[in-house]
This record gives C-alpha cells, structure tokens and sequence, in this order.
C-alpha cells in the first residue's frame, strides 16, 4: 500500500519521511498552538511533511488519579484551531466506538492505541468515517499479525489506513523495537515508528510510566536508516511538568538539530 493513499501525508515531491508530532494530551490552547507554531517552523524549514498529533482525552491510564484530559469537545476544538491556523493535518486518539464519530469532525486521521488495535468494533467503526486510521502496533502482537487489522480497515471501503511500531514488551515494564518487523509491515500499509512510546518503561512502582528519552535519536536514526515511512515523536517545551507521558517526551529545544540529522540520513539513504 503506498502514500499515494493517505492524501494527508503525501507529498509527491518530498523524499522524506514524514512526521507526526505534538504533545502526548492537549492541555490547553495557549501550549497546544505554541509547540505547533515550533514543529512547524522546523518542518518547513526541512521540507518534512508533518501533522500535528494530541490525545483529546487519555483513557489508558495506571492510575485512577492520573490527567485524562480537559473535556472532549473542548480539546477537539483546540485540535481544529491548530489545523485552521497552521494549515496541517491533525491526528488523535479515539478509545470507543462513539469516539469515532464525535473525533471525525475535528481531525483528519483516527489514530487506534496499540492496546485496543484488536478489537474489532472499534477498528471498523474508525474506518467507517472514511478518515485515515492509523493503527497502533499492540505491544504483544507480532508485526505479521498486523496484516489482519490492516485488513479490517480496507474490507470496509478504506484504502486510507497506516501501522505504526510502538515497540514490544521486553521482559517486565521495558520495550524493545525489533526492526525486522518495519519491512514486514510496510508490506500492508505505509509505516511510522513511534519513537518516544517505543522507549517507555510502563507500569513503574509508582504507577506512573517512566521513559528513556536520552534514547530517542538511537532509535529514530535507526527507523530512518531502515526506511521507515513516518516517524512519531511526543513532543514539549516542558516535558518534566506535562500532565501525561512527560517521562518519555523529547523536549521541544531539541526537535531541530534531531530533525535535521534525520533528513541528512534520509538524503544518505535515499542514495542508495
């Protein structure tokens, strides 16, 4: 399946990878349009074709007491103002199957969380609104076992449907990208790799993920250099005080000269 596909993310004259990136939640407008307008200015500084990503809500949480959001209709909205003053796609999370609906008239692509990619309700309902689906790589699924969900996608009249790599359980609460599985996805649907999930360490004593950011560039060269479609990367400008995933978010100071590499490997690649 090609690019050609997702009219969201491709761009006929760009040979580079594309990117999804934003904060893990929306906490608000003010930061929502302030890490936009950087992501931006560097994508189109670097010729990267770029969407904006942010969950409208968080339901897949350790604690009962942990951030899920500021009200659906509320951040959906703010998902919309970021498209309509930036001009870029944008990209969310949907948990249920009402999600689906309500989320299709704010965003362009329905994003599927790895934990929920098997169920099939929800899949189908997402493909049903006709928007891009990006499904995410369940953590204890096989890269090969993602043809069936790409399957539930395109025997609903989709043809406009993505996996992404989140990384695998790797012993108790770490997880490891093998990288043999981009190839075998990128059989069924464009590929992205998410970096900065990829490098969680889920379900600490404290009931709070914790995270290897320091990692992030390892694991981003890598997926570029093995021809990855897209990259996923959670980014802010304060990770160690955002309300979700701050432990494992690249700080936004550094999203530049990381961009910046990964396009002059891509060049490289693209060589070959």
């Amino acid at each position: 399946m090609k690019l050609e596909n997702i009219p969201q993310i491709h761009h006929a004259n760009s040979d580079n990878f594309f990117l999804l990136a934003g904060p893990c939640a929306i906490e608000g407008e003010e930061m929502a349009l302030r890490i936009a307008e950087k992501v931006v200015e560097i994508t189109d500084k670097l010729k990267i074709p770029y969407v904006f990503k942010g969950s409208f809500k968080k339901a897949n949480r350790s604690r009962i007491d942990s951030f899920t959001g500021i009200g659906d209709e509320k951040a959906l909205k703010i998902l919309r103002k970021v498209s309509e003053t930036f001009k870029v796609p944008t990209i969310t999370d949907i948990h249920e199957m009402n999600d689906a609906k309500l989320a299709a008239e704010y965003v362009d692509i329905l994003q599927i969380p790895a934990f929920l990619v098997r169920q099939t309700d929800l899949v189908v309902a997402a493909a049903e609104t006709g928007k891009t689906v990006n499904l995410k790589k369940g953590q204890f699924m096989s890269p090969e076992s993602m043809k069936h969900a790409v399957t539930k996608v395109t025997d609903c009249d989709n043809e406009q449907v993505m996996v992404t790599d989140r990384g695998t359980m790797f012993g108790y609460k770490d997880m490891i990208v093998d990288f043999r599985g981009i190839p075998t996805m990128r059989e069924f649907a464009p590929t992205v790799l998410d970096v900065t999930h990829s490098l969680q360490q889920p379900n600490q004593s404290s009931g709070v993920t914790g995270g290897r950011p320091d990692m992030i560039e390892t694991i981003a060269r890598a997926g570029v250099v093995n021809n990855v479609d897209g990259l996923f990367i959670e980014t802010h400008f304060d990770p160690a005080n955002a309300k979700s995933d701050g432990a494992n978010m690249l700080d936004l100071k550094y999203l530049e000269q990381l961009m910046t590499n990964l396009v002059a490997i891509r060049q490289t690649i693209n060589s070959f």
